[in-house]
């Protein structure tokens, strides 16, 4: 029997890519996306379903039912929206997945992906750090049967796209350099999401990875 699998944010650089994992591996079984938009993609094992507001599912809890790994990839990037907004989509929504997945599916795995910087003691002066901690520590608190957090860099988006700001962009540019200076502290959007996909299904020997555990954890 294969696995079931609970995703957000499918339809974002890294989501995507754990999604076509999981549509194109043998030992997963079945798919539930929950999304804004429509992935555009059709596949025997993927359900989609429309989320209006991530912060209430309310009416969704069956989808949460018998879920064997969630693989949770929403986020926004800073400077997008304004600060409230930030903190609803960072630590709103994971709160509401979490609650669900906990009550319908308790001996779930989750992959969440965070961000290098997240300060679990949640007095960071920077926005992204503060909110990317708390949403951490509500994961952390809800004591899945496993947990993975992982604390990418960089990420290079190996499919070309419109990139969100000048920062990306030139770190886009930059990013061969960026290689070689910092080789740790950089990573492709296909290799982080080859080792979400793995590690949600063989497991890791900690919780929160780091950029350089992601590279090197298979």
């Amino acid at each position: 029997m294969g696995k079931r699998v609970i995703i957000t944010g499918a339809t974002g650089m890294v989501g995507r890519l754990v999604l076509n994992e999981c549509l194109t591996s043998s030992e997963i079984s079945s798919v539930v996306v929950l999304s804004r938009r429509t992935t555009g993609i059709s596949h025997r094992k993927l359900t989609e379903v429309t989320v209006n507001d991530f912060g209430n599912l309310a009416g969704l809890e069956n989808y949460f039912e018998q879920v064997d790994i969630a693989y949770y990839c929403i986020g926004v990037y800073t400077g997008q929206v304004t600060r409230d907004r930030f903190r609803e989509i960072t630590v709103d929504y994971t709160i509401a997945f979490a609650d669900n997945l906990k009550k319908k599916s308790p001996h779930a795995v989750v992959c969440f992906l965070s961000g290098a910087g997240a300060d679990t003691k949640e007095k960071s002066r920077m926005m992204f750090a503060r909110d990317k901690g708390m949403a951490e520590n509500y994961l952390i608190a809800k004591q899945f049967t496993g947990l993975y957090i992982f604390r990418p860099g960089y990420i290079y988006p190996v499919t070309p796209r419109v990139e969100p700001n000048f920062s990306y962009r030139l770190s886009r540019k930059l990013y061969p350099f960026l290689k070689r200076i910092m080789p740790n502290g950089v990573i492709t959007s296909e290799k982080l999401a080859k080792a979400i996909f793995n590690i949600g299904l063989q497991g890791y020997k900690k919780t929160i990875l780091e950029n350089k555990d992601i590279l090197y954890s298979h």
